[in-house]
C-alpha cells in the first residue's frame, strides 16, 4: 500500500520531469568537439534545436572559448566583451528562446582562419518527435533525450509507491 509520502514524491516527480520530456543535449562536434577540425556547419545541418534543448561545447581548458555574438559578430568574427566569454572547457549553454544563435571562438584567429564558429535555428518548444530510431548517425547517438531519465525516474517512482 502506498504511503502519502511516496505518492508525493511520484506526483512531484512527474510534474518536474514532463517539462523537459522533448529537451536535447547536444555534444558540440560530437566527438570532435570544439575544435579547430570540425566543420560546424555541416554538423548543425541535419539538426533541429528546440527551446529547452542544451548545447555543450568541450575543449581543452585555455585552448578556446565560446562567445555568443550576433550575425555581423559571426559573419565577421568580431571579438566583443560585452556578451561574455565562457572558458570552462565544458562551457553548456541552455537554449531559452527560439530564434538564431551564433557562437564564435575568440582566441586568436581560430573564428577567421579555423572557421570555429556555429550558427544554429532554436525553434519554438513543442512536443517535437523522438529521434528515428532508423537513424544511426554520430550526431544522434551523442544527443541523449531527456525522455530516457524521465522514464527511469517514472519507474524509480512506481517503485517507491509498491515498497
Amino acid at each position: 500500500m502506498a504511503s502519502a509520502p511516496s505518492t508525493i514524491v511520484f506526483i512531484a516527480t512527474l510534474i518536474v520531469l514532463t517539462t523537459s520530456i522533448s529537451s536535447m543535449e547536444y555534444i558540440v562536434g560530437d566527438e570532435g568537439g570544439w575544435n579547430l577540425k570540425v566543420n560546424y556547419t555541416t554538423w548543425a545541418k541535419d539538426k533541429v534545436f528546440f527551446v529547452g534543448d542544451t548545447l555543450v561545447f568541450n575543449y581543452a581548458p585555455g585552448t578556446h572559448n565560446v562567445m555568443k555574438v550576433n550575425g555581423t559578430g559571426f559573419q565577421q568574427c568580431i571579438v566583443t566583451s560585452s556578451n561574455g566569454t565562457l572558458t570552462s572547457g565544458r562551457d553548456v549553454i541552455s537554449l531559452q528562446t527560439p530564434g538564431r544563435k551564433w557562437y564564435i571562438c575568440g582566441v586568436l584567429k581560430h573564428c577567421e582562419l579555423g572557421n570555429m564558429k556555429l550558427v544554429i535555428t532554436v525553434l519554438p518548444q513543442t512536443m517535437a518527435p523522438a529521434p528515428s530510431s532508423q537513424d544511426t548517425s554520430a550526431s544522434t547517438k551523442i544527443a541523449v533525450p531527456t525522455i530516457y531519465g524521465f522514464v527511469i525516474a517514472l519507474f524509480g517512482s512506481i517503485l517507491l509507491l509498491v515498497v
